[in-house]
């Protein structure tokens, strides 16, 4: 099992790229090459690699190895993509059918006006530009997503405490958060992750009660599905026996049974987020405005987990979004390894390959409608987490979220 979700060789002059395929999991570990921006554009639009910051991430490194084809005569010779006399101008043309590919993700598009910045008609200046560019930015993902779990976790702990919850409790989570979503450890799973070992690990509330011990424990995770692409029962499932953390995947349309009759108590959701607007309204996978609505039926706190590079500093609201479809294909298909029923093993093929297989399940010509992402209203959110801390509504019951647009 791999939870490396990008590989990056990061020798400057001879970089070199491969991503997990991740719709090969969890049955197949299989990497694929990133030798172009075409290829970080068909990895990203065919969900082979997905989650915001990976998203961005392969975005970014896929500018970095084009740019790196430049510095080599022998490719300059045959190449017909650009105009060395005219380089900002092809690249800028580039980096627009890039940002195509997954146009909901805000740390794409933010990280792409970053690369704008960077681009000059001077192949090796905007090489060694994007090289620092591209090293940065996964690095400081890498921090912040151990800073957000540390802060959510703290936060949820010292929130149970002040009301004297003592015991075993558990919590939600949809779509994919991880590793295999980042450039490590993971947003909304980053959290579940710093919980389960804080928790086990008895660690102090804060540091004026260094006396004191946590009442309570995490003891359970319980992920959603995440229909129509399973991202939870194929990657965070994947994930959480990899950590061997406790854990029971649940169908999306079980939540509520499922928290009026768990007997381990349901304290907290944590999500997601693909884009984060000014007042706090969360895109984010399809489903978890359901998940939100639920929890606030049933007084389940709800959190985002984002890093800053997810916030987008110029929207207002979550109507403005633009929200992407999927194919209906993807809906009317469903797509997995074959499996043997004799013996509940994959079928392989003469390589010991594992077979993929896609099945039916609606009447060929019958409509659907596939949204990818749905947003949450800021009002079913109880905080928002980031690498800056825990953001909660002020009294006037809003977010004010100023700081993280500086």
């Amino acid at each position: 099992m791999s939870l490396e979700a990008i590989v990056f060789d990061r020798v400057a002059g001879k970089c070199s790229v491969k991503i997990l395929d991740q719709l090969l999991l969890p049955y197949q570990t299989q990497y694929l090459p990133i030798n172009s921006i075409c290829d970080g554009y068909r990895a990203i639009k065919s969900m082979q690699v997905r989650g915001a910051p990976a998203i961005a991430i392969v975005g970014v490194l896929s500018v970095l190895v084009e740019c790196q084809l430049l510095l080599q005569e022998s490719f300059v010779k045959t190449q017909t993509f650009y105009d060395l006399t005219q380089l900002e101008k092809n690249f800028n043309e580039r980096l627009d059918l890039l940002l195509s590919s997954r146009p909901t993700a805000v740390n794409l598009s933010n990280a792409i006006t970053e690369l704008r910045a960077l681009i000059s008609e001077d192949v090796k200046a905007t090489y060694d530009s994007l090289f620092e560019y591209a090293c940065n930015i996964i690095d400081n993902d890498y921090a912040d997503n151990f800073t957000m779990g540390e802060n959510g976790a703290k936060h949820l702990l010292e929130q149970l405490d002040e009301q004297n919850f003592e015991g075993d409790f558990g919590v939600l989570t949809i779509c994919n958060t991880g590793s295999l979503a980042t450039s490590g450890y993971g947003t909304a799973l980053g959290v579940i992750r710093s919980l389960y070992a804080r928790t086990r690990q008895g660690k102090e509330v804060s540091e004026p009660k260094k006396a004191k011990k946590y009442g309570s424990q995490m003891v359970r995770v319980f992920p959603l599905e995440t229909r129509p692409y399973n991202q939870g029962s194929r990657l965070t499932a994947y994930e959480l026996l990899h950590d061997e953390i406790p854990s029971t995947l649940i169908t999306d349309s079980s939540i509520s049974y499922l928290v009026s009759t768990s007997k381990i108590p349901i304290k907290a959701a944590f999500v997601g987020a693909d884009r984060i607007v000014k007042n706090g309204d969360t895109a984010n996978k399809i489903g978890t405005y359901q998940l939100s609505i639920i929890c606030k039926h049933f007084g389940i706190k709800f959190y985002v987990v984002a890093p800053t590079t997810t916030f987008d500093a110029n929207t207002e609201t979550g109507d403005k979004i633009i929200v992407e479809e999927r194919p209906p294909n993807e809906f009317r298909f469903v797509q997995g390894t074959l499996i043997d029923s004799a013996n509940a093993a994959p079928v392989v093929n003469e390589y010991k390959i594992p077979l993929k297989a896609s099945v039916g399940i609606t009447p060929l010509d019958m409509p659907v409608w596939n949204p990818s992402f749905d947003i949450t209203p800021y009002q079913h959110i109880d905080g928002i987490i980031s690498e800056k801390g825990v953001f909660t509504k002020a009294e006037d019951g809003k977010f004010h979220l100023e700081t993280q647009f500086q």
